[in-house]
């Protein structure tokens, strides 16, 4: 059901065309989508324990998009069920001077996920075709050069048996508008109000077009976008928890097999 919001190889995102209000495949209203995200999430939590004991294959989320999308909320309400040993979270933000010191894929390569973990990158080197380019932090030769660094990077992570699910959540200008007030007026939320956030929303077209140009150059088989619809926050948790669920469903990891110990049976009841 969700196969729409996946992006084929060579296909435009065509996010001004995609309805950020929109609940492809949904099981229903807020109601059913939510019992039904409940559901998912214990199967995901079943999933990667068995990638856990595994230790073989790992899991590489990525979560993009522009301010108030989502990003942290998707990590409170879908990663928050799953086995803190076995899962890291890892927020990029602004480069700091040592990251600048290097390439620019240094700072993401060196916290991919081992052979049994599930790593979220909350932000990651997309920002360094998309931001940069809408920011005019380095010439456009530099940021396009980039893509085909980006899609080598992401086939030496499969090569290597990591599964990468890159979310882009997708919401209307009008959506992020409502937020960035709602920040504004709650002194529980305004901490994270900056006045570049401002600035920002008033780039929000050019930051769609960054996005489009970037999707349909770095979504591949392998390491595939999916455009979820994030306007209402109860479907973009039960579509991103659906999406892993699905790609660790088809990973198929399993527990290691490990022969009976005879000296167990002398345990009794």
């Amino acid at each position: 059901m969700l196969q729409q919001l996946r992006v084929r190889p060579g296909d435009a995102a065509n996010l001004a065309e995609r309805e950020p209000g929109s609940t492809p495949g949904a099981p229903g209203g807020r109601a059913e989508t939510e019992a039904a995200t409940a559901a998912q999430l214990a199967k995901l939590s079943e999933l990667q324990e068995r990638l856990y004991a595994e230790r073989r294959r790992s899991l590489l989320v990525v979560l993009q998009g522009t301010d108030t999308s989502g990003k942290d909320g998707t990590v409170r309400h879908v990663i928050r069920g799953l086995d803190p040993s076995g899962t890291r979270v890892v927020a990029f933000g602004v480069p700091t001077a040592e990251d600048l010191a290097h390439d620019f894929l240094w700072r993401v390569h060196r916290h991919v996920p081992k052979a049994g973990e599930v790593v979220v990158f909350n932000r990651s080197h997309y920002e360094d075709v998309t931001t940069v380019r809408v920011k005019e932090l380095v010439p456009e030769d530099v940021w396009k050069a980039r893509f085909e660094h980006i899609n080598a990077f992401e086939r030496l992570l499969v090569h290597g048996g990591t599964e990468i699910v890159k979310c882009f959540l997708h919401i209307s200008e009008r959506e992020q508008a409502s937020r960035l007030r709602e920040r504004a007026d709650d002194p529980r939320k305004r901490w994270k109000l900056t006045s570049a956030d401002l600035i920002d929303h008033g780039r929000f077209g050019d930051y769609l077009d960054a996005y489009d140009f970037a999707i349909e150059r770095t979504s591949t088989d392998r390491s595939p976008w999916w455009i979820v619809p994030a306007d209402h926050k109860w479907y973009r948790n039960w579509a991103v928890a659906e999406i892993l669920v699905t790609t660790l469903s088809e990973t198929n990891p399993h527990y290691p097999l490990v022969p009976p110990m005879p000296e167990a049976a002398a345990l009794g009841d």
